[in-house]
């Protein structure tokens, strides 16, 4: 038995009880990898392994699910989810310099997280307030009609709280 499993038995018990409690295990794979990335916090290998056995499925078509949505995560996430909206109302109003400003203050590209667990940066292709474009979520919460100069005030208040 692996590290990360011994390190996590009591998280797998968990998600093995949730699985055992359902009513079927047809199409509950994506139900599944929801509760077991809000517990572990992200679906490294050993949980997608894991996962595929419970349900009876290969563990490449796990993986295939994981990797073909945006929601679901292979690697740790920050404490500071951020999301810039990169949909065409945000684009056309300036999101990419916003995506670039905070690449430059958080010394990170897309898809990565600060060596200090702090901030994730990520791009999305919309976030569905195109009204306020361009949009930047952090941990679920809108920041919108952004210019530039506001990405310091953002991470700065991700640092206050």
């Amino acid at each position: 038995m692996n590290t990360f499993y011994k390190e996590n038995k009591e998280t797998f018990e968990k998600l093995e009880t949730y699985i055992d409690g359902l009513d079927t295990l047809k199409g509950s794979l994506i139900d599944v990898l929801h509760y077991a990335q809000e517990i572990f916090g992200y679906l490294p290998e050993e949980v997608q392994v894991f996962v595929a056995k419970k349900l009876g499925l290969s563990a490449s078509h796990v993986y295939g699910v994981v990797t073909f949505y945006t929601f679901f995560n292979t690697k740790p996430k920050g404490q500071n989810k951020i999301n810039v909206c990169m949909g065409t109302a945000c684009f056309v109003r300036g999101s990419s310099e916003i995506l670039e400003e905070f690449k430059k203050q958080l010394e990170i590209d897309v898809g990565e997280t600060t060596p200090d667990g702090r901030f994730s940066l990520d791009s999305v292709r919309c976030i569905g307030a195109c009204s306020k474009a361009p949009v930047v979520t952090v941990n679920g919460e809108e920041f919108g009609n952004l210019k530039k100069s506001d990405v310091k005030n953002i991470i700065d208040k991700c640092l206050e709280g």
